[in-house]
Formats: C-alpha cells, structure tokens, sequence
C-alpha cells in the first residue's frame, strides 16, 4: 500500500471513531455508560466501543490480505468486547475489590469468577484466533523463520503471536490511567509501524486513535478497557504480522516483563518522575 493510501486509511480510521462515539452516545446505552473519572468529572465510556468499531473498521481495510484483516477484526472486537463487559460488569461495587492479575486468580480460587479475569481469558481467545489467522496469510508465512517449520514449530508460533497480540492489548490498557495516556501511547506505538509490511493495519488503529485524542484529552470521554485492549490488540496484529519466531518471541519476553513489572510499581509515578515522559503525557491535558 503507498503512502498515500495509508493515510487515507488513518483518515477513515479517525472518521470512522468519531462518528461511532456520536452514535454510542445517544444510542439507549448512552446513558448506563458515564462514569466520573480520576478527577471526579463525569465522562463517557461511549468512545470505547467506539475506537474498537473504528480501528478495527479501517485497519481490516487496510490490511494486505484477507486473513489479515480477519485477524484484526477477530482481535480488535474481540478484546474490544471483553474489555467493555469488564467496564460495565466490573464496575459493580462486589468486582471492584479484585485488582489484577494475582486478584482475579485470589477470586477463582475462592469460588468466584470475575469480570477481570472473563477478559483476561476472552483477550487471550482473541489473540489466539488472530494468531491462527496470521499463519494462513501467505506473506506471513513467507517469512525467512518459518520456511521450515514443522508442525509443533507453527504451534509455537501461533502461540507467540497469540501472546504478543494479548500481551499488547493488556500494556496498551495498563497505561490508561490518565486522559490521553493510552491514545498517545497506541500512537506512539504504532507510527513507526505505519511504514513497515502492516503498515495499513497499524494506520487504521492509529487514525482511529487520533481522531478520539482531543475528546479523551478534554475528559469528555474515557476509551476504558474496552477500547484500550482494542486499539492493543489492533496494533499487536500489527507487530505479530511483520515479525518471525525469534521477533515474535523478543516481544513477548518485553511484554511480559512490563505486565510482571506493572504489579510493582506504579507506571504513573515512573512517568510522572522521568522528564521528556512527564511532559509528553501531559500534553494536551487539561490542568490539574
């Protein structure tokens, strides 16, 4: 795909989101989906769904083949629609006690299922299902580290991409503590990818992403889980698709141990204590 028709993609991403937030805003559902942010402002969940329509919509277009843009839909609303239950579901005053990756499984051993852990498991489905996807698509395939693979090579292979898809959408959802913050990270992540072999995957979900910035910047709207894990695991096809097996594996390492890391430490106060981040997370923002 040219340059060109790359940032037709990225502009159809961004039309695409902002005209899915209007209708999820006034659809019946509107209303159940406002939620007071981290400043007490009250805001909407609409532009979730949203970016998840939107990138999905226009990365699927843009992709080079068919089973890849069937990977990105299958991953995008996928995660897109677990991380909207986990909004809606995990909300609920009984949910919100079971933080995280060691609570949820604090909770499954006491019996009980949590909203978190229904997207945990359904994000790892969709990254699973990209994942099988990507292996049909022939430019994947002909890649140089799996010209002869084997059966249980390919296994492996699905499953590193499975991994760097939900790995992604879950980093992409850490971050969204703060207006802006995923937005920025998902473009920032996904620019440097707009001019590689998936270039117009990651052009729809950063169009779509851009196009929602300046509302979530405003606290009009918050993208919440659903559209964090969509807009990650969007660009996580992205990365899946350009890289081999020993790609594939290097990234999921970098995932995992920022996921493990996120369970330590907080990633709000390393930005807020590292110049160059602090400034560029603030960007935009209303004034505190």
């Amino acid at each position: 795909m040219s340059v060109l028709g790359r940032l037709v993609v990225a502009g159809l991403g961004a039309a695409a989101a902002r005209y899915a937030l209007r209708q999820v805003r006034t659809s019946p559902a509107g209303p159940a989906l406002e939620r007071s942010n981290f400043r007490g402002r009250t805001v909407t969940l609409a532009a979730g769904p949203a970016l998840a329509l939107g990138a999905c919509g226009a990365a699927a277009g843009g992709a080079a083949s068919v089973p890849a843009g069937a990977a990105t839909v299958v991953a995008g609303l996928g995660a897109g629609a677990v991380g909207l239950y986990d909004d809606v579901v995990g909300a609920r005053p009984e949910q919100k006690a079971d933080k995280g990756f060691a609570g949820h499984l604090a909770a499954l051993r006491q019996g009980r299922i949590t909203a978190g852990l229904v997207k945990i498991v359904g994000v790892g489905a969709a990254g699973l299902g990209a994942a099988a996807l990507l292996a049909a698509d022939p430019r994947v395939a002909a890649h140089p580290g799996r010209r002869r693979q084997g059966a249980l090579g390919r296994g492996v292979d699905v499953l590193l991409g499975a991994g760097v898809v939900a790995g992604t959408a879950n980093l992409i959802n850490l971050l969204d503590l703060r207006p802006g913050r995923a937005l920025k990270s998902g473009l920032l992540l996904g620019a440097p990818l707009v001019g590689g072999a998936a270039g117009g995957i990651a052009a729809g979900a950063a169009g779509a992403a851009a196009g929602l910035l300046p509302a979530d910047l405003g606290e009009d709207v918050m993208i919440g889980d659903s559209g964090a894990n969509a807009l990650g695991a969007v660009l996580g096809v992205a990365l899946a698709a350009r890289t081999g097996p020993v790609g594939r594996a290097g990234l999921l390492a970098v995932l995992a141990g920022l996921t493990a890391a996120s369970e330590k430490v907080s990633f709000t106060r390393v930005i807020a204590n590292t110049p160059g981040l602090r400034e560029l997370d603030a960007l935009g923002r209303r004034a505190d």
